[in-house]
């Protein structure tokens, strides 16, 4: 018998209705014999609900209580999820992280996964139980409940899917796969049957909602099979493979973008040695990531401006920083700008052929958008324009790279 993993988004199981058409795909499952463990997310809107109340009553909060109370969530999907299925004769048992138990170390708020035991769950499910798991919880170290960070059940369902040794997880959400940009913007955006590990890698990190970074890395690193389908409509879904296994591969699968952006620019900062390492050190030792950099030199060689990128979130954070770093950076300006965009074209193909940023750019400038900084990897390429121009260089460039759908 097939074993796999279902799991559930907040979106899918946003209320009662919900989750019986939940509960009704895993019936399906069940009564075509494959053996079924589930994972639920908390109904939409209730995290956001939880954090809420914790940063109310104590803005500086103890960490492991707030996992006690945003991890509340996914107690009540999951009994419920499984109330549903006892509902409709389908046998079913309700576990919590730590029941499984799911082992996290202790980094509250963002705990990582180290182990799940799966001999009690798995000899449940060999006896024809659907197992319901809690997603976004784990066991850490001195039996404190800990969560696994926004969007975690994905990470929870992939994981789970490895250890039970899975055939596939499928990750039920309100889309109803992957596509090759926003279908919101770009009409013609088409759903793909297929999708690299590593692009979708790329294009959750870019900006795409539809998978979790983590789950990603975690089904590729394990190697389990992920399919990306909707609740709502019974058509197939996207699935995440090997490279090896797609035939076909484009030059270009998908075009990412991201909101969250800001530019920093560091105007007339002294040219020497170590000074990149003077404006970036500060900024890590505060907990601010930076992305996209580009450093030009002055013709005297004397001065330089920098200009990198942050979350729009950490903006003001960062500003600060360097603000309170002025007098040893001894830049002559800073300069900030929250209305920027970033815009990747992702595919693997790009391995192999070139030219593929030489037609990014050539059809931003056709279109009259200028391109502020460029990053690079070996199947991505990324600009920051300005946000104004967002949806125009989406379908632009969805139409250059031969993405359209028919």
């Amino acid at each position: 018998m097939a074993r796999i993993v279902q799991k559930f988004g907040g979106t899918s199981v946003g209320d009662l209705d919900r989750i019986r058409n939940a509960a009704r795909r895993v019936k399906q499952a069940v009564d075509r014999g494959e053996q079924v463990a589930v994972v639920v997310s908390a109904m939409s809107g209730e995290t956001n609900r939880l954090d809420g109340w914790t940063r109310e009553i104590s803005p500086l909060h103890d960490t492991r209580e707030y996992d006690v109370v945003v991890s509340a969530g996914e107690q009540v999907t999951c009994g419920l999820m499984a109330m549903a299925l006892q509902d409709i004769q389908v046998p079913a048992r309700s576990w919590l992280g730590w029941q499984v138990p799911i082992v996290t170390d202790d980094l509250h708020g963002r705990a990582r996964i180290e182990s799940i035991d799966t001999e009690m769950i798995g000899g449940r499910i060999d006896g024809g139980e659907v197992a319901v798991v809690a997603g976004f919880q784990g066991l850490g170290p001195r039996n404190r409940i800990t969560t696994l960070g926004r969007g975690g059940s994905d990470a929870s369902a992939v994981a789970l899917a490895a250890a039970l040794g899975a055939e596939r997880c499928d990750i039920f959400t309100d889309v109803d796969g992957v596509y090759t940009t926003d279908p919101r913007i770009v009409a013609k955006a088409r759903k793909l049957d297929r999708i690299a590990y590593e692009e979708m890698l790329e294009m959750a990190s870019l900006g795409a909602k539809v998978l979790q970074t983590r789950a990603v890395e975690l089904a590729m690193r394990h190697r389990v099979t992920l399919q990306v389908v909707s609740s709502f409509e019974d058509v197939p879904g996207t699935f995440l493979v090997d490279e090896d296994e797609i035939v076909e591969k484009n030059i270009v699968s998908g075009i990412a973008y991201s909101r969250d952006e800001a530019k920093i620019t560091l105007a007339h900062i002294a040219d020497r040695p170590g000074v990149a390492a003077s404006v970036f050190g500060p900024l890590a030792d505060a907990g601010i990531n930076v992305d996209m950099i580009v450093q030009s030199s002055s013709q005297d060689g004397r001065s330089a401006d920098i200009t990198f990128t942050i979350g729009k979130s950490d903006l003001n954070r960062t500003l600060e920083v360097l603000e309170g770093n002025r007098g040893a950076l001894e830049y002559r300006e800073l300069m900030s700008d929250a209305d920027v965009v970033k815009v990747s074209v992702i595919g693997v193909g790009m391995r192999t052929h070139a030219g593929v940023a030489q037609q990014m750019f050539h059809t931003l400038s056709d279109k009259g958008i200028n391109i502020q900084v460029i990053s690079t990897s070996e199947i991505k390429v990324s600009v920051l324009i300005a946000e104004e121009y967002t949806e125009l260089a989406l379908r632009s460039l969805h139409s250059a790279y031969g993405l359209d759908a028919e």
